[in-house]
């Protein structure tokens, strides 16, 4: 689609404190401009130098995560549930998880740079508690308001930081001992008990409650449900997890993939160390899709999906379907609850890296290692338009839900979704697009991806594909080519991630540091509610 093209600008301006003379030092603009107003670099967030660092098996990339917690119900206790078999699950944790806790006491600061006191009146993404000295006692917290919290790791340590605290170190760091956290999901409906989950790069996994994990001071995990995937001779498979998901409207179960074209099924309220075993896979290529055969064992199921790494999944946002994106470089559709493949798609070059559905359900965005950004349609079955802006491969994509277009209805061809992607480019790119653009292929282009300059021969036409089939790339020239709105540099390092936020989107590299943009307003009125307290 074409778009008029909003330049970013140097000026430090709006940024808060050290992170704007930072971002100008580095060489690298405070600010972007898009149609609605100004986006501005408000916040920066990185784990602390204090905390050491250790990679088991080689160097890791960050993944961001965004909690929203809500305020516990007047019924619900102080600590949260977890299931039945905590004293075997413990054991097990400790196996893995580092037994010492830091000295470093739980810190809290209020969206405001100093502590407040919790109140029930507090807007969703607030802050709440109590701050204590770096080498004080720990003070009363209390975590059963709402509040907004970053998860990301580095190394061998999971972090959480207030998303609203000019504070940049977290409040929380998690080390695991023997092997390095890489990938980790919130679930905000959880009813009670566990509802964050972490993959290792053992292929181990791990559940436990975030607040309870705000609650208590130290380095290690409290009450965390250990899930090892060993068979009947208790030998485990150690192939990375590489993405983890709730599952939606399903109350506790899971999703983990693996590095080995696999992934398994998991209920949170079953022991985490039953035995359980699988056929072995006769076609790596095909799907396979196996049980677990006894009513007691956790892992459920498992999945063989592709060939190779899976190197994302996601679930539509009422749960019935489920996609994934792999090494192979096809995209996956599957009927989660019939678990039937719906429809397949390929990248023009190389492995996809990431996915993500819309709000509605209707489209899905993937990216990879032809540098692009496509788009592809549920009713259609196929993509339906593929954007250029990226000079590298593209390791994150996004819709923002928040985002609304200005004098339209935002309905039937007059939709129109806006999107953002990041790459190791170290851009991050924001597209809109438009439903009333992408019904016919707009231009015939004379270049494609800067790595993969022509199409498959394969024929882009509106006949919906049949199920269960896995369709190669179309050619670029007949598919509607996207333009980026912005493309602005965020950081100095390769980008692994984009969340947005009501108020801010967030990035992060691959080496931790998270940066927050506030949204056209957002910072100003962030800047009076400061000063007014």
């Amino acid at each position: 689609m074409a778009a008029t093209s909003y330049s970013s600008s140097s000026s430090a301006a709006g940024a808060g404190g050290g992170s704007a003379a930072a971002a100008t030092a580095a060489g690298l603009k405070t600010y972007f401009k898009t149609p609605e107003g100004r986006y501005k670099l408000q916040y920066e967030k990185a784990h602390s130098t204090a905390v050491l660092h250790y990679n088991h098996g080689g160097k890791t990339v960050s993944q961001l995560t965004v909690a929203y917690l809500k305020e516990r119900s007047t019924g619900q206790g102080s600590t949260p549930s977890t299931p039945s078999s905590s004293s075997g699950m413990r054991s097990a944790a400790a196996r893995l998880l580092g037994t010492g806790n830091g000295s470093r006491a739980l810190s809290f600061v209020g969206g405001n740079g100093v502590s407040r006191a919790v109140s029930g009146s507090s807007r969703v993404g607030g802050t709440f508690g109590t701050s204590t000295s770096l080498g004080g006692s720990q003070a009363v917290a209390n975590y059963d308001g709402k509040g907004a919290y970053i998860i990301y790791n580095s190394a061998d340590t999971l972090f959480i930081s207030d998303l609203n605290s000019q504070d940049k170190d977290p409040l929380k760091s998690i080390h695991f001992s023997n092997s390095n956290p890489l990938c980790h999901a919130f679930d905000s409906e959880a009813k009670e008990g566990h509802d964050l989950i972490i993959g290792m790069g053992s292929g181990d996994v791990y559940s436990m409650s975030l607040r309870q994990q705000l609650q208590e001071p130290g380095r290690k995990p409290v009450a965390a449900q250990h899930y090892n995937r060993g068979d009947k001779d208790g030998m485990s498979i150690s192939s990375r997890c590489t993405s983890v998901a709730w599952v939606p409207e399903c109350e506790g179960m899971f999703v983990v993939s693996h590095s080995d074209g696999n992934l398994y099924v998991y209920d949170k309220c079953r022991d985490g160390n039953t035995e359980c075993t699988f056929p072995a896979i006769r076609d790596p290529a095909q799907l396979m899709v196996s049980h677990a055969k006894s009513s007691k064992s956790n892992p459920i199921a498992r999945w063989h999906v592709c060939h190779g790494s899976i190197n994302a999944i996601s679930f539509s946002p009422d749960g019935a379907y489920l996609a994934t994106v792999g090494r192979d470089g096809y995209l996956r559709v599957f009927d989660f609850s019939k678990e039937q493949l719906i429809f397949g798609g390929k990248s023009y070059y190389g492995a996809l890296l990431c996915c993500t559905w819309s709000s509605d359900g209707k489209y899905l965005l993937t990216g990879g290692e032809d540098d692009l950004v496509q788009v592809w349609s549920m009713d259609d079955r196929k993509t339906v338009a593929w954007g250029e802006g990226h000079n590298s491969w593209v390791s994150g994509v996004a819709f923002d839900p928040y985002w609304s277009p200005p004098n339209a209805d935002g309905t039937g061809e007059n939709a129109v979704y806006r999107f953002g992607s990041v790459g190791q480019d170290t851009q991050l790119l924001l597209w809109d697009l438009a439903m009333d653009e992408i019904v016919v292929p707009l231009r015939h282009p004379s270049g494609g991806s800067p790595t993969f300059s022509s199409g498959s021969p394969a024929h882009w036409d509106s006949a919906c594909p049949p199920t269960g089939i896995l369709q190669p790339s179309p050619r670029m020239r007949d598919v509607p080519k996207l333009s980026p709105l912005v493309a602005h540099r965020v950081h100095a390092d390769p980008l692994s991630g984009v969340v947005f936020s009501t108020e801010s989107i967030v990035t992060i590299c691959r080496e931790g540091l998270i940066k927050i943009w506030a949204r056209p307003g957002h910072s100003e009125n962030n800047q009076q509610s400061n000063s007014s307290e």
